[in-house]
């Protein structure tokens, strides 16, 4: 069963949590760390306000019926189409671009602070100015430093480490960026000596990219004409100014490009006037020539029907003929154009849906021409804009080629006509003939004449009458009256947030990358139903490695435990019998406490009055004797050795040393333990542990003692103890915290299963006090008065 489940299957999430909430302090100090980073961030961090605009844009009552017709059939984009492309523009890089560089935003003075600098934007103490051409500044990246000293002097500094130059206001020094003027903008300069600040010069092109991503322009909703633009900036000032200006330059653009369309017609039309005055003069001049020489004052009018009729037919003639003079014109213009240039409007044709046409026309190469602006041919909203305007000159021309053939068919009709009606009237005399030949060519050319001038002035008056595309609701106002950045709930719930998810990250990876033994709970995962009896905790360097007698430390308290646990596992396998009861204690490898476990289990042993013996069976690498022999030998009482230091090895070699000649007695703590040390190293120890000797040393000591500990080698380095191990009653494994890994457990319970080690239980060593399991939470230090933490 999962050690983190109780055992109805529900998780137990105070084991969960235990790694954790053990570890509390470290993430009081992360939080407290976190939160006052959060605050100091807030605190130096440069506030920004929220600045608002609305705007309407007004729709062009100019469009036709058959530009909606268009629309209805959905070849153009409806209303919202064209707010969305409004909006398109007023965001667009160049229009941006001209508020730069009528605001000077890419020249700023900033105060330079200890912590934060502060942007000088309404009332600087100077004025930079550059003599240098303004093509030239709007290309530069250039930096200085500018200390005020006196009200007629200041310190000029190019880098951090030149030298510092001192100058007078007013007089003209050399820069990188050219030559420069600096005059004072507050006469009293002197209580703002020793203040530092720096003027920036950044390209136009690299503020406006800036300002285009910042500037946040929408439509209010779907088909609406309402637009919305707002703007975070450190001064609200500067931001109110950017966005009316931003209006202001977008509306002054519109009104622009309606007056380019006012003066395309108006050059065409008086093009024309001054062609029709000299064709008008001409006429009159001949009409004054006829009547002088001839002598001719008046002329009899023919017949009524005559006269009414020809007078009718000359009159729809005129007013052909002029149509198709119009009309022929428009259609050369449009058939010699090579690109999208601007198209005469209003220019009197008779029929709407050309002038309509020509009005969209206008409309969409002015788009064009914008947007070409900050983009390029390529766009494919340039794209669609020239299938469009292909389009409409397609139409228009195809339009003005129908008109031009009906014209020039009702011209030629009334021609007919008329022609029929002067041969009755040639009948008349040659002179009147002849006079109204030219009276009716004169009429032609004046009417034309006094047209066009008609439509130059409504050309002007359109220009004059000129209004922009939108109209302001909102000028640029001061939305929310505190900063909306640095937002201080959001800063302090990330920085609580990030406080808890550092030591958190750092104790999860710690945690999967875990690979060792910590306490009991954790070996038990492993171990099934091999019983893990205790575990023993970590020592501190001035601390006793053997446990007294009646002594209530932990480690004492560990051992009785153990002994307890023992006991009752011998008593179940051997009933009550009071002799011989052996107990190996072994390792995966050396270090990792066997010897201690072994020494403290004979001494605890001990405490109850029984006989015990410890035997050092690990004959390569010995360290009984070392154990007894270290700083333990000035805590111990009398300890007696064989003066030949004989010990195991020295026994099963020679035959003829009985067991009871390497038995050493030694008092300990008033416990008397006897010892078998492990002699000298032989050259052969394996098979020296396989001589018949050891069974008559273990049928000896089992029949004098109660409890024979022995200490034996690690088993996954040598193969000493698997050697030995049948003359086992029990198998105590020490395992190591933080040193044995999980994985080598599998190497004892797979020897066990094969019978290699019999009886085979585990001990954990060396275990910490905060990871002590069952018994160090409830049971060790049993008695004693602690006190809580919060309590000195």
């Amino acid at each position: 069963m999962d050690s983190t489940q109780f055992p109805n299957g529900n998780a137990d999430f105070n084991a969960l949590l235990r790694p954790y909430l053990k570890n509390w302090k470290w993430f009081a100090f992360s939080v407290l760390v976190a939160v006052v980073l959060g605050f100091l961030n807030i605190r130096y961090s440069t506030p920004k306000y929220a600045i608002r605009a609305k705007i309407q844009i007004l729709s062009d009552d100019t469009s036709s019926s058959e530009l909606a017709a268009f629309k209805d059939i959905q070849v153009f984009s409806g209303g919202g189409g064209e707010v969305l492309d409004e909006a398109e523009v007023i965001g667009s890089r160049g229009n941006i671009i001209d508020v730069v560089k009528k605001l000077g935003l890419n020249k700023k003075i900033i105060a330079l602070g200890d912590i934060r600098n502060s942007d000088l934007y309404e009332n600087p103490p100077f004025k930079v100015n550059f003599l240098t051409p303004d093509s030239i500044v709007h290309q530069a990246e250039q930096e200085f430093f500018i200390t005020p000293r006196t009200n007629t002097s200041f310190d000029y500094v190019l880098m951090e480490d030149d030298p510092v130059r001192s100058i007078p206001f007013g007089k003209k020094f050399s820069s990188p960026v050219g030559d420069i003027i600096i005059t004072p903008n507050n006469m009293n300069l002197k209580r703002l000596s020793g203040n530092r600040y720096k003027v920036a010069i950044v390209p136009l092109s690299t503020v406006a990219e800036n300002y285009q991503k910042d500037i946040l322009i929408s439509v209010a909703e779907e088909n609406s004409q309402i637009i919305s633009i707002s703007l975070e900036d450190a001064i609200p000032q500067r931001g109110r100014d950017i966005i009316n200006t931003l209006i202001s330059n977008y509306n002054q653009n519109a009104v622009d490009d309606k007056k380019a369309i006012a003066d395309r017609t108006s050059s065409f039309i008086n093009d024309r006037i001054a062609e029709i005055y000299g064709s008008l003069s001409t006429v009159d001049q001949s009409a004054e020539d006829f009547k002088a020489g001839r002598g001719i004052a008046d002329i009899a009018t023919q017949t009524n029907v005559n006269l009414n009729m020809g007078a009718a037919s000359q009159q729809e003639l005129q007013k052909a003929s002029v149509q198709l003079d119009i009309a022929s014109s428009m259609k050369d213009i449009i058939e010699n154009q090579g690109g999208y240039e601007l198209l005469p409007a209003n220019i009197g044709l008779a029929d709407p849906s050309i002038a309509s046409a020509t009005g969209r026309y206008n409309e969409l190469a002015l788009e064009r021409k914008r947007l070409l602006e900050s983009s390029n041919e390529k766009n494919p909203i340039i794209v669609n804009l020239d299938q469009q305007l292909d389009g409409l000159k397609q139409s228009m021309q195809s339009s003005l080629n129908s008109m031009t053939n009906n014209l020039g068919l009702q011209v030629n009709s009334l021609s007919s006509q008329l022609s029929r009606i002067n041969s009755r009237i040639y009948s008349a005399p040659r002179n009147e003939r002849a006079l109204r030949d030219i009276s009716r060519q004169q009429q032609t050319t004046e009417s034309l004449y006094l047209y066009l001038l008609q439509k130059r002035e409504e050309s002007q008056i359109t220009f004059a009458s000129a209004s922009p595309k939108s109209k302001v609701i909102d000028n640029a106002y001061l939305a929310i009256k505190d900063p909306v950045s640095p937002k201080k709930p959001i800063i302090l719930l990330a920085s609580l947030i990030l406080g808890l998810l550092v030591p958190f990250s750092v104790l999860y990876t710690k945690d999967m990358l875990d690979n060792k033994i910590h306490n009991k709970v954790n070996l038990e995962k492993l171990t099934g139903n091999i019983p893990v009896l205790a575990e023993l905790p970590k020592i501190a360097k001035k601390e006793n490695t053997l446990a007294k007698t009646n002594e209530r430390t932990v480690l004492a308290e560990s051992l009785r435990i153990l002994r307890t646990n023992l006991d009752y596992i011998l008593k179940s396998k051997k009933g009550n019998a009071p002799k011989g009861n052996t107990i190996f204690v072994t390792s995966s490898v050396p270090g990792e406490g066997k010897t201690l476990v072994a020494s403290n289990l004979a001494m605890i042993y001990a405490n109850t009055n029984k006989k015990v013996l410890l035997i050092g069976a690990d004959i390569r690498n010995p360290k009984i004797y070392q154990f007894y022999s270290g700083k333990n030998v000035g805590k111990l009482g009398r300890a007696t050795r064989d003066k030949e230091n004989r010990g195991l090895t020295d026994f099963l070699v020679d035959k003829e040393l009985e067991a009871k000649h390497i038995i050493s007695s030694m008092l300990a703590h008033q416990q008397e333990v006897d010892v078998i040390y492990s002699g000298k190293i032989p050259p052969n120890p394996a098979e020296l542990l396989m001589s018949e000797r050891m069974d008559d040393l273990f049928s000896y000591v089992r029949e004098k003692y109660d409890y024979i500990i022995v200490d034996t080698a690690p088993v996954m380095v040598v193969s000493d103890t698997l050697l030995i191990s049948g003359y086992a009653d029990q198998t105590l494994y020490v395992t190591r915290a933080g040193i044995t890994e999980l994985k080598v457990i599998e190497f004892p319970l797979k020897l066990h299963q094969e019978g290699k080690l019999k009886g085979l239980s585990f001990i954990v060593n060396d275990v910490k006090g905060s990871n002590l399991g069952y018994g160090g939470k409830y049971g060790y230090g049993y008695g004693k008065s602690v006190k809580k933490w919060w309590k000195f």
